[in-house]
């Protein structure tokens, strides 16, 4: 069904398996291609591209679908040329220097008809997936090595014990897999944002991959940060514009985790694959959060993170059965209040890099949560307040838990704001405050 489109050049090896590199005002982009045979995709798969693209308007220019697939104007200015002799497109007339304005014929209408029917994605032209693991792999390898002093500034408005900043740099600057368990309201998934936070850096990826006619979207807006801001104007200008520049992934997956969602996602009204979660968070950070909530069998999910965990690699199936190797570069951090020993397999935690259990805070530990936080909100702690709400946990048999500082200030704020006054910590708005949080004594 793919338009064939041969401009009677050979395929050239490329280096890094399709992902070229130059150097553009200090910074390391991916290289344009010359050619249509150094894209590393068909040009067959170009060319039905571009035409689908030119079914989705009345008219278009060269410039036009250059901006819209992100490939150098010269070689869409090829496959144009091509699709015209096929008698796909035809020329309506100049549109500038080396460029027309263009029309699809009916012939092209009919054939983009069949393309669109299998898939209707128009975007962005795909990268090779050889090209996609060789750039993750050469920008991993490159990354600045996370220091002690960056971790420990990042971790810093938490109160924590120094073998939980340890044990949490040891797996941040190594990559390795790290394993947070405790109670509830402790801090597990903050402690893992702020990992991210203390990781920084840069990446490029692909907008989509492409495997023969098959088109997999890597790049999500609700799972990556463009970080294109920090990129000087002549790089961003001399960049393949099929790569965008992004901040390290820090993606979360709690309770709505499912086996599915660990696959190729195929959607047959826009005729395209979706990433998973995974695949997206590779080159940053993926945390498995509320570990043992989720709607399938613990067990089940650690299976299906056993062999990616020890091999660096995942296998994702085509709905044509055929099978991907695709790369799993991530830190993986796994976060539950459940006891480890019912809900995790012993030999998935020998894959486990390392292991973290983060406890109730102590009364010196809650008193100096509750004074940073207030210190933030630039609010007064009046004296011995902060003795007489332990001392109530005491009698009303609660646990400490390092959150509720927070959340109790926060609702002091809330009932200050109700009443029309700054916010204040008095005795009696922290009284206020403790019921509607907790709801009344303990039964």
């Amino acid at each position: 069904m793919s338009i064939e489109l041969n401009d009677g050049m050979q395929p050239q090896p490329t280096s890094q398996e399709g992902f070229n590199l130059c150097d553009v005002a200090g910074v390391s982009v991916p290289r344009p291609p010359l050619d249509l045979h150094s894209t590393g995709v068909e040009p067959e798969v170009l060319a039905d591209l571009v035409l689908k693209m030119a079914h989705t308007v009345v008219t278009f220019t060269t410039e036009a679908v250059a901006q819209r697939v992100c490939l150098p104007v010269h070689m869409v200015a090829t496959i144009l040329e091509r699709l015209k002799a096929g008698r796909f497109v035809e020329i309506l007339g100049s549109a500038g220097i080396a460029s027309y304005r263009f029309a699809i014929t009916e012939r092209g209408r009919e054939h983009a008809a069949r393309l669109l029917e299998v898939s209707r994605y128009v975007g962005p032209a795909p990268v090779s997936l050889e090209a996609y693991a060789a750039a993750l792999a050469w920008q991993l390898a490159r990354l600045p090595q996370l220091s002690a002093e960056r971790l420990e500034a990042a971790l810093s408005d938490l109160v924590l014990p120094p073998q939980v900043t340890h044990i949490a740099g040891f797996a941040a600057s190594s990559g390795r897999s790290l394993f947070i368990h405790g109670p509830p309201g402790n801090g597990k998934t903050t402690l893992a944002h702020l990992i991210h936070t203390a990781l920084g850096g840069q990446l490029w990826i692909p907008y989509c991959v492409g495997v023969d006619s098959h088109v997999i979207r890597i790049f999500d807006p609700r799972c990556h940060e463009s970080a294109a801001a920090d990129l000087p104007s002549e790089a961003e200008r001399g960049a393949d514009r099929r790569w965008t520049y992004i901040r390290r992934p820090f993606i979360v997956a709690a309770g709505e985790m499912t086996i599915e969602a660990m696959e190729l996602t195929y959607s047959h009204a826009r005729g395209y694959y979706e990433a998973p979660l995974h695949l997206k968070a590779n080159g940053g950070i993926f945390v498995l959060d509320d570990f043992g909530r989720q709607r399938v069998e613990p067990q089940l999910l650690l299976n299906r993170w056993t062999f990616p965990l020890e091999h660096g690699v995942d296998y994702l199936t085509l709905e044509t059965g055929q099978k991907l190797q695709v790369p799993f570069s991530q830190m993986l951090i796994v976060c539950t209040n459940l006891d480890p020993h019912l809900v995790m397999d012993p030999a998935f935690l020998r894959r486990i890099g390392y292991r973290l259990f983060l406890n109730d805070p102590s009364p010196e530990s809650y008193a100096d949560i509750f004074a940073r936080y207030a210190a933030r909100c630039a609010v007064t702690v009046p004296p011995g307040l902060i003795a007489t709400l332990i001392e109530r946990y005491r009698v009303e048999e609660r646990r400490l838990r390092g959150c509720e500082p927070r959340d109790l200030i926060e609702r002091a704020r809330d009932i200050c704001n109700y009443r029309g006054r700054p916010l204040e910590l008095s005795a009696e708005i922290l009284d206020v405050a403790w019921k509607g949080y907790f709801g009344g004594p303990r039964s």
